[in-house]
């Protein structure tokens, strides 16, 4: 079953973020765009490389409207020990939400059962606490936060402009689609 246009799912979360332990729950999420970045585990390859990527993009997200939590199965205290230890991770800015029963994560029916560890997963959430977008990646596959920017703004055209869709590669300013019967075998 897709969680795509759902509405995320009840939780409360222990997190770091800047420097402090927060609590995070659903409610923090609703009335702002949101992204939920999970990944498998502190201290390893692919993730931090992922993480800083989305580090290196957040001051566009947050001129977005838009708040980032990534979310691994890890606890806050080693999210903030990775923080303490690693030059990529300290820069990073966003919450950091630590989910080692699995909630969150199963919440978003992101979870490997097999292993307790989160899939690479990346979730849009509208300011309903809907989710737009979803996108899984394979343990070696890498997330691009400048794709992720653009799926954001895609998914904010398009809650904004209903009757209007946004093609292939499409950018900020480029041109949409209308659905109608007129375009049917015209594109």
């Amino acid at each position: 079953m897709s969680v795509l246009n759902t509405k995320i799912k009840p939780f409360k979360a222990a997190a770091f973020k800047n420097g402090k332990f927060v609590d995070v729950t659903e409610n923090d999420v609703l009335g702002k765009w949101a992204v939920f970045f999970f990944y498998p585990a502190d201290f390893t390859f692919v993730c931090p490389t992922e993480l800083g990527d989305v580090a290196d993009h957040y001051a566009e997200f947050q001129k977005m409207g838009v708040e980032i939590f990534s979310v691994s199965t890890d606890t806050h205290f080693t999210h903030k020990a990775w923080h303490d230890t690693s030059d990529t991770i300290r820069k990073i800015k966003y919450t950091m939400i630590g989910d080692p029963t699995g909630t969150v994560t199963r919440n978003f029916e992101n979870m490997r059962e097999a292993e307790g560890l989160a899939d690479r997963g990346t979730f849009i959430v509208d300011p309903q606490g809907v989710i737009q977008a979803v996108e899984i990646t394979a343990e070696g596959i890498g997330r691009d936060a400048g794709d992720l920017l653009r799926k954001v703004k895609a998914a904010q055209y398009v809650a904004a402009h209903p009757g209007e869709v946004c093609p292939a590669k499409w950018n900020e300013g480029a041109e949409t689609l209308k659905p109608s019967l007129d375009l049917v075998g015209k594109i």
